[in-house]
């Protein structure tokens, strides 16, 4: 049984389709967190579940870094977080080699429920090589391993992000049926954020 399950953060990217650093946008008002940067909504969902969790960042990020150990992440720099998501989820696993399995969490989607993340986690623990949400019959987000995937993922690159891992072990995903629609909406562009 894994016990020692880790969360990663994954808030290295660029925002090219946003414009502008979204991860630093302040969520609408109306919103759970009204106000709050999209990534430190993000962490504060992650850490309520796994409280030692570790974000990835990009160089030159200070002010994200900041803000996202200051909520108490352990934070690490992707120095080659340009080269896309892969690389970025790379980087975190191999900060934390030790853990029993991961949940990688997207810093850009702040709406996923504590309890998501936390049924997720408990699937690793239970057993589960691939644990990941599904609302409505559409696979979303985190998306939990366990440590027997480490040399996969810790040798990622690119943009692709876990995506070919997963098209390759489908019979090891436990898919996690959820009423949280936070586990499909991300945010890419300034109109994600309306209602």
């Amino acid at each position: 049984m894994a016990a020692n399950i880790r969360g990663i953060l994954l808030a290295a990217g660029y925002s090219k389709r946003f414009g502008s650093n979204k991860l630093l946008q302040a969520l609408p008002a109306g919103s759970t967190h009204a106000g709050m940067p999209i990534a430190l909504a993000a962490a504060h969902h992650l850490l309520e579940v796994l409280p030692e969790s570790l974000a990835v960042v990009r160089p030159r990020a200070q002010k994200l870094g900041a803000l996202l150990r200051d909520a108490g992440c352990n934070t690490v720099v992707c120095k080659n977080a340009s080269e896309g998501m892969g690389t970025s989820l790379a980087t975190g696993v191999r900060a934390a080699p030790e853990a029993d399995g991961w949940v990688v969490v997207l810093a850009d989607m702040p709406f996923i429920l504590p309890d998501t993340i936390r049924s997720v986690a408990q699937a690793l623990r239970a057993g589960a090589a691939i644990a990941a949400p599904s609302f409505r019959g559409e696979r979303g987000h985190p998306v939990g391993f366990a440590r027997r995937f480490y040399p996969e993922l810790s040798a990622l690159r690119g943009d692709e992000g876990a995506r070919l891992l997963l098209a390759q072990h489908p019979e090891s995903i436990v898919l996690l049926e959820v009423e949280d629609r936070g586990v499909l909406r991300d945010i890419d562009k300034p109109s994600d954020l309306e209602p």
